[in-house]
């Protein structure tokens, strides 16, 4: 396993994308690592114990890179949160502003419910709007939303705010 320093020297910043005047933190070079992941998982995992959830869910794409082997690790289940159209059974929606348009997220109707205790996972926080709609989805099913957590977080756009109240924990801040 990485020390948090190794990790982060593998995050790459590639300037002008995906527009000019963009610096994108690409994390490729931490999924190609199993070292590297797995000091991740083990940094969020050592987070999640102590709140004692019984479901890791997390927002495709990269919250199932990071929500599915992290539930694995803590021996829970894990829902996947989709983009309209994906999931194959009875699902519900919420949707939520971006900076030029809407969009939605999905779950399946029966994936938590009231007792559950729900850890939301992503591998980035930016504006925030994807992760609050993500909890807003699994609240509207019953369960209890007790914490978010991030490899990276780009504090700069101020993501927090729009997670006011909630649990976050981030592995790296920029």
């Amino acid at each position: 396993m990485l020390s948090a320093d190794a990790v982060k020297a593998l995050i790459r910043d590639v300037p002008d994308f995906p527009k000019p005047g963009i610096l994108f933190k690409d994390i490729t070079p931490v999924l190609k690592s199993p070292p590297a992941m797995e000091a991740v998982l083990e940094f969020m995992a050592e987070r999640a114990r102590k709140l004692r959830v019984n479901i890791v869910a997390g927002p495709e794409s990269r919250g199932f890179l990071f929500g599915m082997p992290l539930a694995l690790k803590l021996g829970v289940g894990f829902v996947p949160i989709r983009k309209p159209g994906k999931l194959p059974w009875r699902t519900r929606s919420v949707s939520y502003d971006l900076e030029y348009g809407k969009d939605t997220v999905q779950v399946h109707e029966d994936a938590a419910g009231m007792g559950d205790r729900v850890l939301l996972v992503d591998d980035l926080l930016a504006t925030g709007g994807t992760m609050a709609a993500c909890a807003s989805l699994m609240e509207s099913l019953g369960a209890e939303v007790v914490a978010c957590h991030f490899m990276v977080e780009l504090g700069f756009l101020e993501g927090r705010t729009k997670l006011a109240g909630r649990a976050i924990e981030v592995m790296f801040r920029y």
